[in-house]
């Protein structure tokens, strides 16, 4: 087996709700009920943040996704879709990393920048704010619309208190009061 039919394999076997993984039963109900898909991006090449004097607008100056981290997006979406998930709309960071696992987990939907997505890791002075701002977002949305939204990793711990690894989502839901809750984590 290759190292794409692996990756797949996996994103397939994560999503299916036996054993350890019988919380992705709840997430996923959760989901198709609506709320948001809280991703953190997909695997990228080595390291943490951006290199020095990268800019939001040239890729090539970020850190971007790997090879691996490309599977793994699009196995992801694909196990998704197989467990009969339908996502509405898909919102981003303006980084090419949460572009790219957007696009490559939700072919055929059109990725949308939401500044709220947007890393706060060179910047935590704009934590509050934009968490603030996130939260409002989410507890906005319509009964019933499902979204993917695909952030970095500080952006899900100052929102719900968990911490992904690259790849993971959470599924978030506002409550009655407008507070936003983590009803079940994915491994995708």
């Amino acid at each position: 087996m290759n190292r794409r039919h692996a990756l797949r394999a996996m994103g397939c076997l994560m999503l299916q709700a036996t054993g350890a993984h019988a919380g992705n039963t709840i997430a996923l109900d959760a989901l198709r009920s609506g709320g948001a898909l809280l991703l953190r991006h997909a695997l990228t090449e080595q390291g943490t943040g951006d290199p020095p004097g990268f800019r939001i607008a040239d890729c090539s100056t970020q850190r971007n996704l790997s090879a691996a981290g490309r599977a793994q997006a699009r196995a992801a979406g694909e196990a998704l879709r197989a467990r009969d998930v339908t996502i509405d709309a898909v919102f981003s960071s303006a980084w090419c990393r949460c572009i790219d696992t957007a696009t490559l987990m939700f072919p055929g939907l059109k990725v949308d920048v939401l500044p709220a997505l947007n890393s706060f890791f060179g910047s935590p002075g704009d934590r509050e704010r934009q968490t603030a701002a996130l939260r409002q977002w989410i507890a906005a949305l319509d009964d019933g619309r499902r979204v993917a939204l695909v952030t970095h990793q500080v952006n899900v711990l100052a929102l719900t208190g968990d911490g992904l690894a690259m790849g993971e989502a959470i599924v978030v839901q506002a409550d009655s009061r407008g507070d936003v809750r983590a009803t079940g984590r994915l491994l995708l």
